[in-house]
């Protein structure tokens, strides 16, 4: 005779709305550690750092390049985040891993991925998951970076839309303005995610018409997570430092919320500040929600709509023994 499982009924969530150590792998790293102990600290269940934050999300940064045009400026500047980036897995991941494991709690953290397994010359805006055991869950690359974010990191493709297997429900994460992809969401949706991770650099207001809407169509938790960052936190021997001069004191304001899958506010937003918030979950609420919305069930309406996702990975090389 089988025993079931004990029926999780709630789960504590600590959003972390801080800066990088810009450009610094290292010591942005050392600060994901403190951190980490401070929201484990509070209880939290689940620790979600934003978007980029190892090394850093390069605001106010062109690299000196425009249309036809690079400069040796641009391109020092440029060799110095790849230099910060992490490699996945390395040192820095077991660094994380380990942090995750000491706060016993999963742990999600955007970070500039190195590709190690081509040219080692591309990144790629990177959602990492860890278990409260301290492993790898896997990662999720952002599918398609937005404007000027293309000049510097690569698309990744359908290999990572990843969805984790928690106590408390499936979890997976869209960053940024994939949030604004309605397929990317609906492919989210039928992999039956719980918890929605919306790391985000966008401090708008109407980001937060965003990360409700989202949670009503979905009938998710959201938990939307940014930085808080200002232009004295740059390091001012960057060859392009002087791209900042016109650039408001205040980079990033924050925005940082949490939202329950009626699209109310549990936690949030918080604005102006580097902030732990944390937010308690009733996870009742989402087989609640969906009794007259569930967008991959009863309103789905598959007999007139249909998506095709392609999971397989992309690479540039393929090798064969012979033809």
């Amino acid at each position: 005779m089988s025993v079931m499982a004990e029926k999780v009924e709630s789960v504590r969530v600590a959003v972390v709305q801080a800066a990088s150590v810009i450009m610094d792998r290292e010591a942005t790293v050392e600060k994901v550690v403190a951190l980490t102990a401070q929201a484990a600290e509070k209880g939290a269940d689940i620790i979600v750092f934003p978007e980029a934050f190892i090394p850093c999300y390069p605001r106010g940064l062109t690299f000196k390049t425009s249309v036809g045009s690079r400069s040796a400026e641009g391109r020092a500047d440029w060799e110095r985040y790849l230099a910060n980036s992490v490699p996945v897995p390395s040192k820095t991941t077991d660094t994380l891993g380990k942090a995750a494991q000491k706060a016993n709690a999963y742990l999600s953290i955007g970070v500039i991925e190195r590709d190690t397994e081509f040219s080692g010359s591309t990144v790629y805006c990177t959602v990492l998951f860890f278990g409260p055991d301290g492993k790898l869950l896997g990662k999720h690359r952002k599918l398609k970076p937005t404007a000027s974010e293309r000049l510097i990191w690569g698309e990744g493709d359908g290999s990572t839309l990843t969805v984790v297997d928690t106590p408390y429900g499936k979890m997976g994460a869209m960053i940024c303005w994939e949030n604004y992809m309605p397929l990317a969401r609906a492919a989210m949706y039928a992999k039956g995610v719980d918890l929605y991770l919306a790391p985000t650099a966008d401090s708008r207001d109407e980001w937060q018409c965003t990360l409700r809407h989202i949670a009503v169509e979905g009938r998710c938790f959201v938990i939307g997570c940014n930085q808080f960052t200002t232009k004295d936190m740059y390091p001012t021997d960057l060859a392009c430092y002087d791209e900042l001069a016109s650039a408001p004191e205040v980079m990033c304001t924050g925005g940082s919320a949490i939202v329950d899958p009626m699209g109310k506010y549990i936690a949030g937003p918080v604005f102006g500040k580097e902030d732990i918030i944390v937010g308690d979950l009733d996870l009742s609420l989402i087989p609640k929600s969906r009794f007259d919305l569930d967008v991959v069930g009863q309103y789905s309406r598959s007999d007139v709509f249909r998506l095709l996702v392609n999971e397989e990975k992309k690479v540039p090389v393929e090798w064969t023994s012979g033809f």
